[in-house]
Order: structure tokens, then sequence, then C-alpha cells
């Protein structure tokens, strides 16, 4: 682990490609289509269990002298299974093809096929079971027909209703990551244009340097289509915003880096630990007339990755400026989104060090989607 305590001065970003950096292409589209990838192992398994269930509750309703009709279990079952399996495969290859449709005619076009298929298994059935078909042996494939269809519209119709609340909870959670990336605090774009003047005619070179640290935070700030990012950009965007800070605050600024090696490729959402460095240092360093030391560490236990930002609090006599929660609870919102329970962050205070802490599961960047994305996978 990598434990160094210096100014954010003495420890420079890497500039190599700075000035002909290549923009990133944008990360692919995902697929949007209101009927989930019915080719994950998730899916058919979740389908195969309602289906189950409901085959259960018709052999119970069917029995007549004791709790569960089992022959009747048994052979429903079957049929079932067969019809669900080959429906669910049939979707599965066919997505590519329904999802150039409208609701409407996709809705149609999976019930037609959804009701051929339990028209053959029906069929099949009654050859086999009953050889020649009887009015009674109509009677009960139209039956069987109407159920599927009934069945079938109110699984998309669920799946319809799904996929709007998942579109409505990516909505909300992209509002909230552009009112997080607009909250660079005027006052250091201000201060910073500021010192970046008074160093044009002493220290022109870092002058260009603290430009170049500053675009890439705006930069950063109107980047909204990546969900998620590699630690190690994150980390150096922290960097960038230090060593501005660090031109304005000098000596009265120190960090302590103990970030494992190991975690440069976790996964992070942007702009997650750059506002929490920004808080450590409006609240924690600024109203200090010594300054303080702000301390960034990072570690893997067992399957989470822990990150921590401490700061020291003002004394009695300093002036102490309002916390604002919407940086918290912006960051908190968007990684419960994209990584459901698991990811957790909470704040804490101990011996007037300030203290925030953000666990993720233990992802590779690039190898992960969000869970928003499709409710069945």
């Amino acid at each position: 682990m990598q434990n160094l305590m210096q100014n954010p001065m003495k420890n420079p970003v890497k500039r190599n490609g700075d000035r002909n950096r290549t923009p990133r292409a944008p990360a692919a589209v995902s697929e949007d289509f209101f009927v989930p990838d019915l080719c994950r192992v998730r899916a058919v398994f979740t389908l195969l269990v309602t289906s189950e269930l409901m085959v259960l509750l018709l052999a119970v309703m069917q029995a007549e002298r004791q709790w569960i009709d089992w022959n009747y279990f048994g052979l429903l079952s079957l049929f079932v299974q067969w019809t669900v399996l080959t429906s669910t495969a049939l979707i599965c290859l066919m997505r590519r093809w329904l999802q150039h449709f409208r609701v409407s005619r996709a809705t149609l076009a999976i019930t037609l096929l959804v009701m051929l298929d339990v028209l053959f298994f029906s069929l099949f059935a009654d050859q086999m079971l009953n050889p020649g078909l009887s009015p009674a042996g109509w009677q009960a494939i139209g039956k069987n027909l109407l159920l599927a269809m009934i069945i079938t519209l109110m699984v998309l119709r669920y799946f319809y209703l799904q996929h709007q609340w998942q579109q409505q909870r990516q909505a909300e959670m992209q509002s909230r990551l552009t009112a997080l990336q607009a909250r660079i605090h005027p006052h250091f774009l201000f201060n910073s244009m500021n010192t970046i003047a008074s160093l044009i005619a002493t220290r022109p070179e870092q002058a260009e340097d603290a430009v170049l640290d500053l675009s890439e935070l705006f930069r950063a700030s109107l980047r909204t289509q990546d969900r998620l990012i590699p630690l190690e950009e994150e980390l150096d965007l922290c960097r960038r915003y230090l060593m501005i800070e660090g031109l304005r605050l000098g000596d009265r600024l120190n960090v302590v880096w103990a970030v494992e090696d190991g975690l440069m490729m976790q996964a992070i959402p942007p702009l997650t630990l750059q506002p929490l460095v920004e808080n450590a240092i409006y609240h924690g360093i600024q109203p200090r007339q010594e300054g303080g030391t702000v301390r960034i560490e990072g570690y893997r236990k067992g399957d989470y990755v822990y990150l921590m930002v401490q700061n020291p609090r003002p004394g009695p006599g300093e002036q102490n400026h309002e916390g604002n929660r919407m940086a918290l609870d912006n960051i908190q919102a968007r990684l419960r989104a994209l990584f459901g329970e698991p990811a957790v962050l909470k704040n804490s205070q101990q011996n007037d060090i300030y203290t925030v802490t953000v666990r993720l599961p233990w992802q590779r960047a690039g190898t992960m989607k969000p869970i928003f994305s499709d409710p069945q996978s």
C-alpha cells in the first residue's frame, strides 16, 4: 500500500497527451426493448418457477379428496414446462427482429407466437393421450389457447410496467448526475482563475498546468455518457483538483495517499471521490488557519472495496461552513442505482476527524452492466 504524506504540488499529475488528447468513443447504447433478454439463465429460471407455482395452484384447485391432485400436477407440469421453454427459446431467437416493432405490434407477435406453440403441444398431447380429436378435445385445446393468451398478455404487461419503471429510475439517476456535475463551486472557479492569473507572469509553466487541470475538471463535469469508469481516472481527477487547490492554499494543505495499487481498475461512477475531496477542502481545510491533512485511502477486503476521505474539523473559534448534503445524497443514490444494496456511503466523526466511507462491490471497469438496464439480468 502506498502511503505518502506530501503537498499535492509535489505530486505532479502525468500530462503526456494532455495537449493532444483524443476523445474517447461513447459507450455502446444498450437495447431499448420492454421484454427482458430471455436468453439469460436467470430470466428462464424465473419464468419456470412462476409457471410451476401456477401449475401447483391449479392442481390444488383440481383436487377433491386430497390437497393436491398429483396426476394432474405431473401431466400439466410437463405440458407447461415444455411450452414455456420452447416459447422462451423462440422469443430469444426472434428478439432482434421483435425489438424493431412498436409495443403493440411486438405484443401481438409474441402472443401469437406463444399461442401457436401452445397449439402445437396441445395437439401433440391430445394425439398421445387420446388419438383422434373429439369435440371435447377441441374444447380443451381452446381453453389452453385462451389461458395462454391471457397469461401471456399479463406477463407482457408486467414486463412493460417494469421497463417503464426502470426507464424512470434511469432518468432520475441521470438528473442527479447532472445536478452533481453542475455543482462546481463558483468560488473555486474564481479562486482558480485568480491563482492562474497571478502565476502567468512569474511561473507560466505552472499556470499552464493549472489551466490543463481546470479544463479536465470541466471536461469531467460535462461527460455524461460514462456510467462507470476505472478508479484510476477518478483518482487522477482528484489529483488535478488538489493541484489547483494546492496552488491557492500552499503549505496549509497536505495530502496522504493510501490507495492499494491493485484497485486501479475498480469500477466507480464518475465524480464520486472528487466531490468528497472538494467537501473535505471546503469544510475541513479552508476554515482552519493552520490548514490540515486530507487522507484518501482505498483498500480491498473480501468482495468489497472501501474508499475513505478524511479531513479535520474546524475548531470552536474558526469559521465553519454549513454542510451541503446534496453531493452525498446524489452520490449515494447513484451508487444504489448502479450497484444495488451492496453499495454503501456513510459518514462519521471521531476525535475531530470527519470521515466519509464508500463501500463498493469488487468489479473491474468494463465488465459490469448496471442493474437498471435489464430487470431480469
